[in-house]
């Protein structure tokens, strides 16, 4: 949702009129932001659709809202497509299922479709995990998807992601891939947000301790972001123990870790701090923020913390809320991770992999200290990649894979 909501102030200046078709939120048992609604443009056509109740669906094992919305979804745009000429249909969700759509409208109504990619749809990373470090119902979503996802990839006219290595990733499953138009474009920076953010600050629950350095993350935990925070959370402990004065000063947030619905989330960073005995100076807040609040609260922060993958496909694709905040920064990832080169590109300072950074522990030590002594203020990120990686530069480069793909055969 967060893309295209960034890009619709700049589609109509590269050539595209849109329509929007979403579900509304009252069917989704996630926290929702009214704000958002201000930085759409007023002209944006805006449809909303309904979803089965959750509540009894849910009997049957199928709560996403993905499947909820499905046939509704199929209705709507259905009707839109009969009454009026369309160019493309672009799907920009995580809710991937829908996506199985775009060959059905194809056949119907011989229009082309994209997918963008903001993360894997079928993926094998957690096949050999232990259970308890798999997502629920995980065997069922693994079967669905192993069955859906070629039902999408069969009929696609074009591919956006992300990651480049998700769309080699899909190119090598399904070789004709190779030869329809496909982009690597990251979530653009939108600095409009951060003003609406900011004209309602006084409307957000305080979130972070003033009597304390606060250090924050916002966004999903889990085990498979262990190998970038253990090093963090051993230099903690070892400043708590060497320095106790100092390192008390510290606290670490890490906000919004689940995406379970609210009283059935699990602590997933916690957990590892009391296995360092930190936990007085770490809190985990499983439950999720609103997107402005969270602005504010990155805005708020003394220093962000910004955890990778272990997955070495995997780069974070919202990193630009926090580089907009101009605080210092603390980024740990897989070497292999395409967002190192990005966060360097902005000129961040404290970038490392956990794999291959030479003294990544005292780095980290460095980073806590100057935290601490206020000794980095303000940073000044890299102004060309800020215009290179804007939502407006990022919105035009998806403008031109439409217009590829509206030129063919």
């Amino acid at each position: 949702m967060q893309r295209v909501r960034m890009s619709l102030p700049y589609f109509k200046e590269n050539g595209w009129q849109v329509e929007v078709v979403v579900v509304d939120r009252e069917y989704t048992d996630l926290p929702t932001d009214e704000l958002l609604i201000e930085s759409i443009p007023a002209d944006v056509k805006i449809h909303y659709v309904k979803a089965f109740n959750k509540t009894w669906t849910s009997k049957i094992g199928f709560g996403s809202i993905a499947y909820r919305s499905y046939w509704f979804f199929r209705k709507k745009v259905n009707q839109l497509l009969k009454a009026e000429k369309f160019d493309l249909i672009y799907f920009s969700t995580t809710q991937f299922q829908v996506c199985t759509l775009g060959a059905y409208w194809k056949k119907k109504f011989k229009i082309p479709y994209v997918i963008d990619m903001q993360d894997p749809w079928h993926s094998e990373y957690y096949r050999d995990k232990p259970k308890q470090q798999q997502p629920p119902k995980y065997r069922l979503s693994y079967q669905l998807n192993k069955y859906l996802e070629p039902l999408a990839m069969k009929h696609v006219d074009g591919l956006i992601s992300v990651s480049e290595n998700y769309i080699e990733i899909l190119k090598d499953r399904y070789p004709h891939l190779k030869k329809k138009p496909s982009a690597t474009i990251t979530f653009g920076a939108f600095e409009a947000d951060l003003k609406i953010a900011s004209n309602r600050q006084d409307t957000f629950k305080l979130v972070l301790d003033p009597g304390y350095k606060n250090m924050v993350y916002i966004g999903r935990g889990g085990m498979d972001m262990y190998n970038a925070i253990t090093p963090v959370f051993q230099m903690l402990k070892k400043g708590l123990v060497d320095e106790p004065s100092l390192f008390k000063k510290i606290k670490l947030y890490f906000i919004g870790t689940s995406y379970a619905p609210s009283g059935q989330e699990i602590p997933t960073i916690l957990p590892l701090a009391t296995q360092f005995g930190i936990e007085e100076q770490v809190e985990e807040i499983t439950g999720r923020i609103g997107y402005y609040h969270t602005l504010i609260t990155l805005q708020q922060a003394d220093a962000l913390f910004i955890p990778g993958s272990d997955d070495p496909n995997y780069t974070a694709s919202k990193i630009y809320p926090y580089l907009l905040t101009n605080k210092p920064l603390l980024a740990i990832f897989n070497a292999q991770s395409p967002a190192i080169n990005i966060l360097k590109e902005f000129g961040v300072k404290h970038v490392y992999s956990y794999d291959k950074t030479p003294g990544i522990h005292s780095k980290i030590e460095l980073f806590f200290k100057e935290v601490i002594n206020n000794d980095m203020g303000e940073q000044a990120y890299n102004p060309v990649a800020i215009k290179k990686y804007s939502a407006q530069m990022m919105a035009k480069r998806q403008c031109d894979l439409f217009n590829l793909i509206n030129l063919l055969p």
